[in-house]
């Protein structure tokens, strides 16, 4: 990858035609506290208890692939990706997705989306997975096609579970219940992991 493109990838501003722009930008820790209200206001006080948290407790994110998008200097979107296992094959879980909900109009979402399948690609991972509405996520390349020999660890809905490949043929082979891969951490159970409700905009 080129010191270009590396650094691109890293941060990135969005100018919008009727409002200030954003930035989308490597997660800090000092985006903590705000991320994690702009989580609970997204998903509700249950968001801890749905079945991909337990893909993410006491797990950290994959290394470069949390993002922040600020917008007039506050924290309004988030997303973050995970090392899963795919019934054996080395993979990706995108979530939380969440974006404030005065912001949803912006594009926070599709570009958060965007930045992240950019980055996990341009670091060399094949493949990504998540748990959200199939009408939404169509536009960014995900479909159930690849998810059908694919479970989660806990109730799910199939239809749901949808899968994009950076590399064909990524999926070709998976099979068998996804699992936590990423490297542990101290972190206290719960927080900072989420599942969408049904909105469009939100993702596992």
């Amino acid at each position: 990858m080129t010191a270009l493109k590396s650094a691109a990838l890293k941060k990135t501003a969005f100018a919008l035609a009727d409002a200030a722009p954003f930035v989308i930008r490597a997660e800090r820790a000092s985006d903590v506290a705000a991320r994690e209200a702009l989580l609970d206001a997204a998903f509700g006080e249950n968001r801890h208890a749905r079945t991909c948290q337990r893909l993410r407790d006491g797990r950290a994110p994959a290394e470069g692939l949390a993002f922040t998008a600020v917008h007039q200097g506050r924290v309004v979107g988030t997303v973050r990706l995970w090392h899963v296992s795919a019934g054996g094959t080395p993979a990706l879980v995108l979530g939380p997705l969440a974006v404030d909900s005065a912001c949803r109009l912006l594009g926070i979402g599709a570009a958060l989306m965007n930045h992240a399948l950019e980055a996990a690609k341009a670091r060399g991972h094949n493949a990504v997975i998540l748990r959200g509405d199939p009408a939404y996520y169509e536009r960014f390349g995900f479909s159930a096609e690849k998810t059908g020999e694919l479970a989660l660890p806990g109730p799910f809905e199939r239809e749901r579970l949808l899968a994009v490949e950076l590399r064909e043929g990524a999926l070709d082979s998976a099979w068998g219940m996804i699992v936590a891969t990423g490297s542990k951490t101290r972190k206290p159970r719960g927080r900072g992991i989420a599942e969408p409700q049904e909105a469009p905009a939100l993702a596992a």
